[in-house]
C-alpha cells in the first residue's frame, strides 16, 4: 500500500482544521495553531499550506458569505477530506509504531 506522507507543518495544519471543523478558515487555523502551540505562526505560511493541501486532495473549500466585520470579504471555509483523513491516520500510525518501538532504557530517561 502506498502512504501518503505529510510534512510536520502540513500535519498539524492538518490535525487543526480537523479539530476546527466547520470553523476552519485560515485566520481560525492561525489562532488555533498560536494557541495550542504557544508559538507565533505566520499567516502567510498558514494560508500558503491550506492551498497547497488543498491542491494535494487533503483539504476541499468552500466559500461563507460576506460579512460586514470583513468589509464585505467572503472567508474560504476547509474542511478534511476521506484522502486526508486517511493521511492522518497514517501518521498517527506510523509515529505510534515508533513510540511502542522505543526499548524501555530511553523511555526512562525521558522519565515515562
Amino acid at each position: 500500500m502506498k502512504r501518503t506522507f505529510l510534512g510536520e507543518f502540513e500535519e498539524v495544519i492538518l490535525l487543526t482544521v480537523a479539530v476546527l471543523d466547520e470553523d476552519a478558515y485560515a485566520v481560525s487555523v492561525t489562532q488555533e495553531l498560536e494557541k495550542k502551540t504557544g508559538r507565533t505562526v505566520g499567516f502567510s505560511a498558514v494560508h500558503t499550506t491550506l492551498q497547497r493541501l488543498e491542491e494535494k486532495g487533503f483539504l476541499s473549500s468552500t466559500m461563507g458569505g460576506a460579512t460586514a466585520e470583513r468589509g464585505g470579504r467572503r472567508k474560504r471555509f476547509f474542511t478534511v477530506t476521506a484522502f486526508g483523513r486517511k493521511a492522518l491516520q497514517e501518521a498517527r500510525q506510523v509515529r505510534e509504531e515508533l513510540w511502542n518501538a522505543l526499548p524501555p532504557s530511553m523511555l526512562q530517561l525521558m522519565g515515562e
